[in-house]
């Protein structure tokens, strides 16, 4: 089955981020993830995680700026990620080193990296050198992160929730992490995005995770990005293409649940809204069962 991790920065709404470790806990999760940790100091999020007996599977580097007072202002500002932006090379290395600080104090061994938004109309010519300035900074990035054991992270993320985003198909993710040619530079695929952007996520899970260049999944209903029990995609059928995937392939990776609630903030509206994950382990164990007698 799946292992599954909650993604903290979009489950618990109605929770300080510091309880969501244990709400978290408490309904079974065994991971968590989530964007930015630099609000904390590591020890107080490593404290949470070994009272609430959860494994940090991924974070993400710093969106742009040097100091954290610059990332949660370069958030708000639109900016999503420095690494394919010419001229800000300096800016993206300091944010990695902030994130190398807290995966290996946090013993999470992924990070991932957002490459960026260009602006509308930008040239080919200009978008060519983004593409470069990209890979250069990846193959940095990834030897950095070797050196404490951690994969870098790309995802494809769609243009209807972030317009002028440098990366949004699977396909062009897997060329640049051929490219680069790191073995601990991995795509990060979230069907969320796949299904907005290209659809046909079954052949693309088919073709990419036996590769060994996923390094994790993320889900999420469509369109409305609530509960992946609502919506176009059956994930039912896809989890179990993950598990016979996993089988052939031994991948071993996490899926991270990055959703809104579609309770929003209401209290325990993320506990209720798990009647997804509840469904999908009674039918496993009932396979099981079943398994079990016809042996």
């Amino acid at each position: 089955m799946p292992r599954f991790a909650a993604n903290l920065s979009f489950l618990y709404p109605e929770l300080a981020f510091p309880d969501r470790f244990e709400a978290a806990a408490q309904d079974g999760f065994e991971g968590v993830e989530y964007m930015f940790p630099y609000e904390y100091e590591p020890h107080v999020l490593a404290r949470r995680l070994a009272e609430n007996g959860l494994r940090q599977v991924l974070l993400n580097a710093p969106p742009a700026g040097q100091e954290t007072a610059d990332f949660e202002r370069a958030w708000r500002e639109g900016i999503r990620g420095t690494a394919c932006l010419p001229g800000r090379e300096a800016e993206f290395r300091a944010g990695m080193e902030w994130a190398l600080r807290y995966a290996e104090a946090l013993e999470c061994p992924r990070i991932h990296c957002m490459a960026g938004v260009l602006p509308d109309g930008t040239a080919d010519e200009a978008r060519a050198e983004a593409r470069a300035t990209y890979v250069r900074n990846l193959r940095w990035a990834a030897a950095q992160a070797a050196t404490i054991g951690c994969d870098v992270l790309i995802e494809p993320i769609n243009q209807r929730d972030m317009p002028g985003f440098f990366l949004s198909l699977q396909e062009d993710a897997h060329a640049i992490v051929q490219e680069v040619g790191a073995p601990n530079l991995k795509v990060q695929m979230d069907f969320y995005h796949c299904q907005i952007m290209e659809g046909d996520v079954s052949t693309k899970l088919n073709r990419y995770l036996p590769t060994g260049r996923v390094g994790h999944l993320q889900i999420a209903g469509v369109p409305e990005r609530h509960e992946p029990d609502v919506g176009e995609l059956n994930y039912s059928y896809l989890f179990r293409m993950i598990d016979q995937l996993s089988q052939q392939s031994s991948w071993d990776g996490w899926v991270g649940c990055e959703y809104r609630p579609a309770l929003g903030a209401t209290p325990g509206g993320t506990t209720r809204g798990l009647r997804w994950w509840r469904d999908w382990r009674a039918e496993v164990e009932a396979q099981s069962l079943v398994e079990a007698k016809a042996r």
